[in-house]
C-alpha cells in the first residue's frame, strides 16, 4: 500500500501567515496538519509514502525528520512549482507504477483511507472520492458512477454535481496523461483521459468529517467543528478536547473571557480583561489586556495590542 501527500502549495489564501509557515504545518488543535494526515496514513497500513515540497520546503523536511515513521518515507522537492498534475507525476515516479493513494495536504477528513485504497478497481485509471459539498460541487458522474466531466454539465451526466474531496487512488495509466516535465493541472489530465476513452471511477462518500483548510474561514471552521464534537474519528489524532483548548504553558489571565471556539498554542498568553471568540492563537503569542479578537488567527509569537475581527493577525 503506497500513498502520496501533496504538500507543495503556496497557501496564498492564508497570507501573510503562510509567508512564514507552510500551510501543511499550520496547527489543528495544536497538532501540525501534516502530522495528523501522516498518522492517518500510518494507521491505515500504508508502507511507502511520498510527500512533495516547494514553498518553505525546508520546514516541511525538518518536521518530517523530527520523528520516526513506520512507513518508508520519500521526499519529492519541487524547485519550481509543478502544480497538482506535475506534482502528482513526480510523486508517482517515486512510488512506482502500482496504484497509490493521493491526498491533498490542505484538507482534514476522517475518511477511511485504507478502505478507499482497497476499493479501487484495477481496470479503472483512477478512483476519485466525491461528496456533496455545495460550495465546491462541479464534478459530474454518469449512471454507473463514472466521471463524466468537471465544470459545466457534460452530456450523459446523471444527477446533481458533486465535489472532489482531494482524495483519490491513482492507477498506473494515469501517469501517462501527465507530461514528463513542467507545470500541469490535474483536471486537464482527467479531461484528456476522458477524451481518450479512459475509465475514471468515483466513490461517493457521506456522513464523514471533511474540511478545506486553505482559507481563514475554513481553518477556523475546522477548529469550531472539532471543539463542538464533530469528527469523532479524528479524536485519536488530536489532544483531549476542551473549549478553550490550552496548549502546554498557555495562560488566561484573570477576567479574560473566551466565548467559544478558542484554541491557544503552547505558551500563549491572553491578558486581563481580553475577550476572544472563534480564534486560534499561535504558540508563544501574547494578547494584551482588554483586546477583543473575533474570527482571527494569531501568528506564533505575535504581540497583539489592538482589537481585530475576521483576519490574520501578525502583531509586531
Amino acid at each position: 500500500m503506497k500513498a502520496a501527500v501533496l504538500a507543495a502549495g503556496l497557501g496564498t489564501r492564508l497570507r501573510p501567515l503562510t509567508e512564514l509557515v507552510p500551510k501543511v504545518l499550520l496547527p489543528i488543535l495544536n497538532r501540525p496538519l501534516l502530522g495528523v494526515v501522516l498518522e492517518q496514513v500510518e494507521e491505515a497500513g500504508f508502507l511507502q509514502v511520498a510527500v512533495n515540497t516547494h514553498h518553505l520546503g525546508e520546514q516541511v523536511q525538518q518536521f518530517l525528520a523530527s520523528r520516526p515513521w513506520s512507513f518508508n518515507l520519500s521526499l519529492s522537492p519541487e524547485p519550481e512549482l509543478l502544480g497538482t498534475g506535475g506534482g502528482l507525476r513526480q510523486l508517482g515516479e517515486i512510488l512506482g507504477r502500482g496504484p497509490f493513494l493521493a491526498v491533498n495536504g490542505d484538507i482534514l477528513t476522517d475518511l477511511d483511507l485504507g478502505a478507499i485504497y482497497r476499493g479501487h478497481r484495477q481496470e479503472a485509471m483512477t478512483t476519485l472520492v466525491l461528496h456533496d459539498c455545495p460550495r465546491f460541487n462541479n464534478v459530474w458522474v454518469d449512471g454507473e458512477g463514472r466521471l463524466k466531466g468537471v465544470g459545466d454539465r457534460p452530456p450523459g451526466a446523471v444527477g446533481p454535481p458533486l465535489a472532489y474531496t482531494g482524495v483519490q487512488v491513482v492507477g498506473p495509466k494515469m501517469l501517462d496523461y501527465l507530461p514528463p516535465q513542467g507545470y500541469y493541472d490535474l483536471v486537464a489530465a482527467w479531461r484528456q483521459a476522458l477524451a481518450a476513452g479512459e475509465t475514471i471511477d468515483t466513490l461517493v462518500e457521506s456522513g464523514h468529517f471533511w474540511q478545506d483548510l486553505g482559507s481563514l474561514e475554513g481553518y477556523l471552521q475546522a477548529h469550531c467543528r472539532l471543539l463542538n464534537g464533530a469528527g469523532p474519528g479524528l479524536a485519536r489524532f488530536l489532544p483531549p478536547l476542551s473549549d478553550p483548548l490550552l496548549g502546554p504553558g498557555a495562560v488566561l489571565e484573570p477576567e479574560a473571557a473566551c466565548c467559544g471556539c478558542v484554541c491557544l498554542g503552547a505558551g500563549a498568553q491572553v491578558g486581563r480583561g481580553a475577550s476572544v471568540q472563534n480564534t486560534v492563537i499561535g504558540e508563544g503569542a501574547w494578547v494584551g489586556p482588554g483586546v477583543r479578537l473575533e474570527g482571527c488567527l494569531v501568528a506564533p509569537y505575535a504581540r497583539v495590542s489592538q482589537s481585530a475581527r475576521d483576519r490574520i493577525v501578525m502583531g509586531k
